[in-house]
């Protein structure tokens, strides 16, 4: 057999589609097993963690070219969970989560302790460790919150396991209590809808009758942080609310931003 070309992720995804692939299909179901029959058929050395395989496009890269030609205007292939290894190609109205450009920063005192960015394994951790101490989630949703349990592997019924990047609980001045569920993009790494989706189901399944407050996280340039508060409406995913906040040295804070940000309070 001739070696693969190229990435071997996208030889790999490329053929598993095109294996299930028929004209005027919406979705595609297949499994872990045709992962490693794909490697086979194409001689490339699997992956140690296979599941990398599928994570990569559901969060971080593009779908390769051949695929991406077959879909339908405004719709888009993106890859779901559907079960216990078990997976499933869907073609979906394009549901783009982005920062704005034209949004106010918003200033506040920096609380990160310094030994904990110096020793951040990677982003994504990071960006959790920066909103849980400088208190964000509460800021945001202006609530009271309290970090329950980060990388929560659990599973949700008709989707199989999921992990959730952090979760946590919170208390309004009413006494009314919520579940929020964070996932956190750094880098390239994209706001995954996919995600948000199994989130709130999660939430749905396992804390019926509390309200979910779907929350999004990402780095943007210049120590800002990107919060969207998500929401399910017609089984796309929306933006309730969107807000960056730039994290700034408390001696680098503007007094005149800070009376502006008071004034604004209804």
């Amino acid at each position: 057999m001739a070696k693969a070309t190229g990435n071997r992720y996208q030889a790999l995804i490329e053929k598993i589609f095109f294996d299930h692939y028929t004209e005027g299909a919406t979705a595609l179901s297949f499994n872990r097993q045709d992962i490693k029959d794909a490697a086979a058929a194409l001689d490339i050395a699997l992956p140690d963690n296979l599941g990398d395989v599928i994570y990569s496009f559901r969060f971080r890269t593009d779908l390769p070219v051949r695929i991406l030609a077959t879909q339908s205007e405004g719709k888009e292939w993106v890859i779901e969970l559907a079960g216990r290894s078990q997976y499933r190609f869907s073609l979906v109205r394009i549901n783009r989560i982005l920062p704005r450009d034209d949004l106010a920063r918003i200033d506040i005192p920096d609380a990160t302790p310094e030994i904990i960015r110096a020793y951040a394994l990677d982003d994504e951790q990071a960006l959790l460790a920066i909103v849980r101490y400088n208190r964000l989630i509460d800021t945001f949703l202006s609530l009271t919150s309290y970090s329950l349990q980060n990388h929560l592997r659990t599973t949700v019924k008709g989707i199989g396991q999921i992990e959730i990047d952090e979760l946590y609980v919170g208390i309004d001045s009413r006494g009314c209590h919520y579940v929020i569920p964070v996932q956190a993009k750094g880098g390239n790494d994209k706001i995954g809808v996919v995600q948000t989706t199994q989130d709130i189901r999660f939430v749905q399944e396992k804390f019926p009758g509390i309200r979910c407050r779907a929350v999004s996280v990402q780095f943007m340039a210049g120590d800002v942080v990107a919060l969207f508060e998500l929401t399910l409406q017609d089984d796309q995913i929306r933006v309730m609310e969107e807000r960056h906040y730039r994290l700034v040295p408390a001696k680098g804070l503007d007094g005149d931003a800070i009376r502006n940000y008071r004034d604004k309070v209804p």
